[in-house]
């Protein structure tokens, strides 16, 4: 794309992915594609903020060349020195021969570490603020959101938050970068969250106390690491964030997550009884297959909903290995406090149970009730499992 003025004087300069599959090789993007924003301020004093990745070098150094000649450059910020950002730093390094990098004490320490870079290098504190002739720049340390090194420059002519990783999205931009010309906010906010229960929610508390920090300052423009930029209702992201951070204090939505799998469908005939009676009761849920869903999309209901079925057979004397799987992901993620019930089916012997338990009482959550049948469910096992499942939603 090219160049994309935000601001008289402020840039768009960064590069969309459509290539990258897995996000940080974990979280699917094919069908989304991603946008590594970068930006620049042209005045007195000329500042890039943030870079591509290293496979974007070149895309990158053009964008900077269209905005200014890179040896004009005086600053480069680092909010972020995760390599989806800092990637093409070594090249922007030996492009801008002038250009002092500027980042908090844990950033210059790991731009020596990942890319030995130790000269023309500044330590920034919160609060400290740079004149740029008729801008200004302002630092705000907002260490794990959600690496321990993090920080968001704000400009204060403008009112612009440059903010990282926080506020951020999936998604690659397409023929626009802003929320007020955007065609199709819904997926933008969908792939937000998505974004936060991947990347960001371990870190809400730290999340919150980011917020809390910028709350003094007027917001005009969000310029986030990825995703869109919030010019029309910076606002509006800002609130989501807020919100979901709440989540990880149980101000969740009374819904349930239902999460299923199964060996020889025997617990997927208990689920289709199941899922009734919550239709029939007009209780809200969300359904994924573990064996068939990646944990990238089960994550955000069960981050934003009070209640879990956990529905998986028996295998091996243990759980269901696809279920394991998205609860220790679940674990790994700092999904607490939930209200659980679960049922599956065993065959030569039981143990699931156990294994279930384990993982609810590392995560805090609160076991109501669990029902095991063997084989086949009997009218007996559906009638019994169907009305536990309505007192367990009736409790939520």
């Amino acid at each position: 794309m090219a160049l994309v003025e935000i601001k008289p004087g402020i840039f768009w300069i960064g590069v969309d992915d459509r290539t990258t599959d897995l996000f940080e090789g974990i979280w699917p993007i094919t069908d989304v594609g991603i946008v590594n924003n970068s930006y620049f301020i042209n005045d007195e004093k000329k500042m890039v903020i943030d870079s591509a990745k290293a496979f974007q070098i070149d895309s990158f150094i053009q964008n900077v060349q269209k905005a200014a000649p890179p040896s004009e450059i005086d600053y480069v910020v680092i909010n972020h020195m995760e390599p989806d950002h800092s990637g093409a730093f070594e090249a922007l390094f030996r492009a801008a021969p002038k250009a002092v990098f500027l980042g908090t004490r844990r950033i210059v320490d790991l731009l020596r570490e990942f890319y030995g870079i130790t000269d023309r290098v500044r330590t920034v504190v919160s609060g400290e603020t740079i004149p740029l002739g008729k801008r200004t720049v302002e630092f705000i340390e907002t260490p794990m959101i959600h690496w321990p090194e993090t920080m968001m420059t704000y400009e204060t002519g403008d009112r612009i938050l440059f903010s990282g990783d926080g506020f951020g999205g999936y998604g690659s931009l397409g023929d626009t970068i802003f929320d007020d010309t955007c065609t199709d906010i819904d997926f933008y906010l969908a792939e937000s969250l998505r974004y936060y229960t991947n990347v960001v929610a371990k870190f809400s508390n730290m999340v919150t106390k980011g917020i809390a920090k910028l709350e003094s300052r007027d917001i005009g423009i969000v310029a986030p690491a990825h995703g869109l930029i919030w010019r029309s209702e910076p606002a509006r992201i800002i609130d989501l964030y807020r919100k979901w951070a709440e989540c990880a204090e149980g101000k969740t939505e009374r819904a349930i997550t239902v999460i299923h799998s199964t060996m020889y469908g025997n617990t997927a005939l208990m689920l289709r009884e199941v899922t009734a009676a919550l239709k029939e009761m007009g209780v809200p849920f969300d359904a994924f297959d573990v064996s068939r869903t990646h944990s990238s999309y089960i994550l955000p209901s069960l981050w934003t909903k009070t209640g879990v079925i956990v529905a998986a057979p028996t295998y091996e004397g243990s759980l269901f290995p696809p279920m394991v799987y998205a609860l220790d992901m679940a674990e790994i993620k700092g999904i607490r406090n939930k209200k659980v019930f679960r049922f599956g089916s065993y065959g030569w012997s039981g143990g699931a149970q156990k294994k279930f338990e384990g993982a609810a009482e590392r995560m805090g959550w609160e076991v109501f009730g669990s029902y095991e049948f063997i084989g086949r469910p009997t009218p007996e096992d559906i009638e019994k499992c169907r009305s536990s499942v309505k007192e367990f939603a009736e409790s939520l």
